[in-house]
């Protein structure tokens, strides 16, 4: 189980009830999703019922995800198309316009408590052929018709207390660490691993608690491993192998309660150990650079913020950029960047791309969402357009039909640009990864001319 949420590049669905001897596909997540939408919902229903629904979708399935539900059972796959367990999902179906265009602006989006991590476990049903507690399909659209926002019929339905977050992009991963963790490790998922242990505890006192819980695996650490295995009938040898990984995961979301609509839950302070949730002077990486990339395209633009390199380094001069930014938005100018802050940078941001062929300019701003595997658009076909070119200066990336659609190709196109340019290799296209590869192929057009 992952510390944070994230939207998988791909996801594996079994065609059929978990244990039915049937096929598993593996397609992408975006894809994943517009299917479901398609086999659930009318596409003549009104578009706020239909995006009410998307988000229960999405965070159902991002549940199932984080909890690494039929992983940790020792499944192959990670959700089912059976309605009795999960999700409706046919393969190879054609796909509604609209409801396409739903999932492609909010794919990355889930529902989630104020103060806890994991996706929301958003139940649902139809609400006419079955009753549920959660939310009701058709019930969406009688709400719908009321004037009701998407959000409103979501908190109409799973309570007031309910945040709608974005995660990030990345492939699948599982979370065993690939290796057996034993008496003398040192490392982040031996941390990981007496945590969990910890919460167990307090349901199976038995399992003796772990002090401290500093990723050194310990005799204590080794001892509550052993009450675990004998607890839960695996060989107590002392060491976390994959079954033992596993099993810990399991009993973890069950004792939380994660994939049930009232549960316990997953508090920041439970995986305090890495993400940023803001952005700050001092701070460096991809983050920042992203930051900074929105800054200088606003300030181009906008006289009241400077242009700023884009070095990956949250400096003084950052710092000064994000504040004048902050007085230009009628934001309390700290220098901070937290969630209004950057609420208000993308959509300076997106105003300036949507106005920026009105005055005329040739170069394409960088739409602000991330392309990934199963992305269709007109970006795309522009992005596919640029690798060509500059794969015949870089005979390494191989050319890509222009077909408008991100696969596999397209990715491996990116991940051998990005590996050529010295980018982090994730195969995903952020805003500045589409503008380096629009320069870079704008720049060999001149070199050529």
């Amino acid at each position: 189980m992952p510390d944070f949420p994230y939207i998988p590049e791909t996801i594996t669905v079994h065609l059929g009830r978990p244990d039915d001897p049937a096929p598993n596909v593996t397609v992408p997540f975006l894809e994943y999703i517009q299917n479901v939408a398609s086999s659930e919902l009318y596409p003549t229903w009104p578009e706020n019922a239909l995006r009410a629904n998307i988000y229960a979708e999405i965070s159902f399935a991002l549940n199932r995800i984080y909890t690494e539900w039929y992983r940790s059972r020792g499944y192959d796959f990670d959700i089912t198309n059976s309605t009795a367990y999960d999700q409706a999902f046919v393969n190879n179906r054609d796909i509604f316009g609209n409801v396409a265009n739903i999932v492609n602006e909010i794919f990355d989006q889930y529902l989630a408590r104020p103060g806890y991590v994991q996706p929301l476990f958003a139940a649902y049903c139809d609400g006419r052929r079955v009753q549920c507690e959660g939310l009701s399909q058709w019930g969406t659209v009688d709400l719908a018709e009321q004037g009701m926002t998407p959000y409103e019929i979501l908190t109409h339905y799973y309570g007031d207390n309910l945040d709608i977050r974005t995660a990030p992009i990345r492939p699948l991963v599982q979370s065993y660490p690939g290796h057996p963790l034993r008496l003398g490790d040192v490392e982040v998922s031996v941390e990981i691993m007496q945590q969990r242990l910890n919460r167990i505890s307090n349901n199976y006192p038995a399992i003796p608690k772990i002090y401290p819980v500093n990723s050194v695996f310990d005799l204590s650490t080794e001892n509550a491993v052993k009450e675990f295995q004998r607890i839960f009938n695996l060989t107590p040898d002392g060491i976390v192998g994959p079954a033992t990984w596993y099993q810990i995961t399991s009993v973890y979301n069950a004792v939380l309660r994660l994939a049930e609509l009232n549960a316990e839950g997953v508090t920041l302070q439970d995986v305090s150990r890495e993400l940023p949730y803001v952005l700050s002077e001092g701070m460096r990486g991809d983050a920042v650079r992203l930051l900074q990339f929105f800054l200088s395209v606003v300030g181009t633009y906008n006289d009241q913020v400077p242009v700023i390199p884009v070095d990956g380094i949250f400096g003084p001069n950052t710092k000064d950029a994000v504040i004048a930014f902050q007085n230009y938005a009628g934001l309390t100018p700290d220098g901070i960047v937290g969630a209004n802050t950057w609420a208000a940078l993308l959509s300076a941001y997106e105003e300036i791309e949507r106005t920026q062929p009105a005055n005329g300019s040739t170069v394409v701003l960088p739409p602000t969402q991330t392309l990934v595997l199963g992305s269709r658009s007109e970006d795309v076909s522009r992005l596919q357009g640029w690798l060509n070119r500059i794969a015949q200066e870089y005979p390494q990336i191989t050319p890509i039909p222009q077909t408008g659609y991100y696969g596999e190709m397209t990715r491996d196109a990116v991940m051998t640009f990005q590996q050529l340019f010295g980018l982090p290799v994730t195969g995903n296209v952020n805003p500045l990864v589409f503008y380096y590869i629009e320069l870079t192929a704008n720049s060999i057009n001149q070199a050529g001319q």
